[in-house]
C-alpha cells in the first residue's frame, strides 16, 4: 500500500472514529456548547443586546405616554378589572397562620434531594421541579421533566405554568401557582411543612460566553432564619455550595420582584386543605393576581432604577391575569418607557424571554404592529431563535394584519423549536393547515 493510501485510510478512520465519538451526548454537548458560545459571543459584541430598546408604535401608547408626562404622578387606584372592580377586605396582609401559635425564628425542612442543573443544556427549571416534586417521594428524574417541559433541548425557558402542568399531568400530586407573594406568606408555607419554589432574575455568567447579565433563575426554598436575616435554598446552578444556600430576605426580596412575586408549591391530596389554610388569601388565584397588582402599584412611586421598571411591568402582568387589557398595555407602556434609562450593563435585556404579558396585552388591545415588532426584536437579538411564545404571538399578529403565510411559518418555526406546542398547533389547525 502507498504512502498517499495508507494516509487516506488513516484519514478515513480517525474521520468515522471522531464522529462515532461526537455523536456521543458528552462530547456532543460539550462541543455544541463551545459552538454556541463562540457565535453567542460574537454575536453578542457584534450586536449588545443591553443596547436594544423597545418603543411602542402605537398612537395609543404615544397619547397615554403624552398625557402621562402631562401631571405629577400620583398613586394608582385599584385595578379596574372585567369581573371583580375593587380589592377585597384585607387584601393588603395574607391570613395568618390556622393558629394563634407564631411563625417560629427559624425552620430548615429536610428532604429535598439536591440536584443540580449542569451537564445539560438550560436545566435549572427541570432540576428545580424535581427537588420540589422529590421533597414529597417522587422518584423521577430532571430528565424525566425535561423531556416533557423542553423537549427541544436548546431551549431557553421553561414557563411556570409548563412547570404546573407537568406536575398536573404526570404525576399524582397537586399544585398550587401564584403571584404576589411576600416574605412572610414563604415563611408560612414553610412553617407548614411546604417546600417553595419561587423564580428570580439574578446576575450569572452565561453558560457560553462568560458573561455576567440578568437572567431568570429558580430555586427551591427550603428554610428561613430570622437571627441571620436568611432564607435556606437549594439552588441548581450554585456549585458546590447549592445545597443549603443562604440568601438574605432583602436580596430574595429583589430577585424574586422581576418576576412578580411568582411562587409554585406542590403537594399530595391528603395536604390540600392544610394549605389552602396557610395559603390564606392566597389560596383564591384570582385574589392573588389583585394582591399583586396592588403591591406592583404602591411600588411604583416607590422604587427606581430596574426595581421600578419591574414594578410596571408586575402591574402590567397582573392586569393581563385579571383581564384588564388597556390598563396592562398602558403599564408595559410605561414599564418600556422606563427602560432606556436603566444602567446599561445591568438591563434586564432577557425579559422577553421569561414574561409574554406585553403580547397579551398589545394583542388583544389591537396593537397587532407593536406585536409584531417585540417579538420580531426579541427573536432577532437572541444568539438563537429559541423563543416559540414570540413566533407564537408574532404569527397571530400577522395573521390579524392579514399576512396568514406570515402566521403560518411563525408557528411551524415554534413547533420546530418545541415540538408539540400546543398553542401553535391550535393555530395551525385554525387556519385548517398541518404542522
Amino acid at each position: 500500500m502507498s504512502t498517499k493510501s495508507k494516509f487516506l485510510s488513516v484519514f478515513l478512520i480517525l474521520t468515522f472514529l471522531g464522529g462515532v465519538a461526537f455523536a456521543l451526548p458528552p462530547i456532543h454537548e460539550r462541543v455544541m456548547n463551545r459552538v454556541s458560545g463562540l457565535a453567542a459571543l460574537i454575536r453578542y459584541t457584534l450586536y449588545p443586546p443591553e443596547k436594544v430598546v423597545f418603543v411602542p408604535q402605537s398612537a395609543i401608547a404615544t397619547a397615554v405616554q403624552q398625557t402621562l408626562s402631562s401631571y405629577t404622578p400620583t398613586p394608582l387606584p385599584s385595578p379596574t378589572v372585567v369581573f371583580t372592580p375593587t380589592l377585597p377586605p384585607q387584601v393588603d396582609s395574607p391570613t395568618p397562620l390556622p393558629t394563634a401559635t407564631p411563625l417560629p425564628g427559624n425552620i430548615n425542612l429536610k428532604g429535598v434531594k439536591y440536584v443540580n442543573q449542569h451537564g445539560a443544556w438550560n436545566y435549572c427549571a427541570p432540576a428545580n421541579l424535581a427537588m420540589e416534586l422529590n421533597y414529597w417521594g417522587w422518584t423521577g428524574t430532571r430528565e424525566d421533566i425535561g423531556k416533557v417541559v423542553k423537549p427541544f433541548p436548546e431551549d431557553y425557558n421553561v414557563m411556570p405554568y409548563e412547570l404546573a402542568d407537568y406536575v398536573t399531568s404526570q404525576t399524582n400530586l397537586k399544585v398550587v401557582l401564584r403571584s404576589g407573594g411576600t416574605l412572610t406568606e414563604i415563611k408560612i408555607l414553610l412553617a407548614n411543612g411546604f417546600v417553595v419554589l419561587i423564580e428570580g432574575g439574578v446576575y450569572f455568567p452565561e453558560a457560553t460566553t462568560g458573561r455576567v447579565s440578568w437572567m431568570g433563575h429558580y430555586a427551591v426554598v427550603t428554610g428561613y432564619d430570622n437571627a441571620r436575616q436568611e432564607f435556606i435554598t437549594q439552588d441548581s446552578y450554585i456549585l458546590p455550595t447549592g445545597i443549603d444556600h443562604r440568601v438574605k430576605y432583602d436580596d430574595l426580596a429583589t430577585e424574586w420582584r422581576a418576576f412578580n412575586n411568582i411562587f409554585l408549591v406542590t403537594y399530595p391530596l391528603e395536604k390540600e386543605q392544610k394549605l389552602m389554610a396557610a395559603l390564606g388569601d392566597y389560596a383564591d388565584e384570582a385574589t392573588a393576581e389583585r394582591i399583586a397588582a396592588k403591591t406592583a402599584s404602591d411600588e411604583i412611586y416607590k422604587l427606581s432604577g430596574n426595581d421600578q421598571f419591574f414594578a410596571w411591568f408586575n402591574r402590567a402582568t397582573s392586569l393581563v391575569q385579571l383581564q384588564d387589557y388597556a390598563g396592562a398595555a398602558t403599564a408595559y407602556d410605561e414599564a418600556f418607557k422606563l427602560y432606556p434609562s436603566l444602567v446599561e450593563d445591568k438591563r434586564p435585556w432577557r425579559m422577553m424571554w421569561y414574561q409574554t404579558g406585553p403580547y397579551f396585552a398589545y394583542y388583544f388591545m389591537g396593537r397587532y404592529q407593536d406585536v409584531i415588532n417585540l417579538a420580531s426584536q426579541t427573536i432577532d437579538f437572541a444568539a438563537n431563535p429559541y423563543l416559540e411564545e414570540s413566533f407564537y404571538w408574532r404569527g397571530r399578529a400577522k395573521a390579524a394584519i392579514g399576512d396568514v403565510e406570515g402566521d403560518v411559518a411563525d408557528q411551524r418555526a415554534a413547533i420546530k423549536y418545541h415540538p408539540g406546542f400546543t398553542p401553535s398547533i391550535e393555530e395551525l389547525n385554525r387556519l385548517g393547515v398541518t404542522s
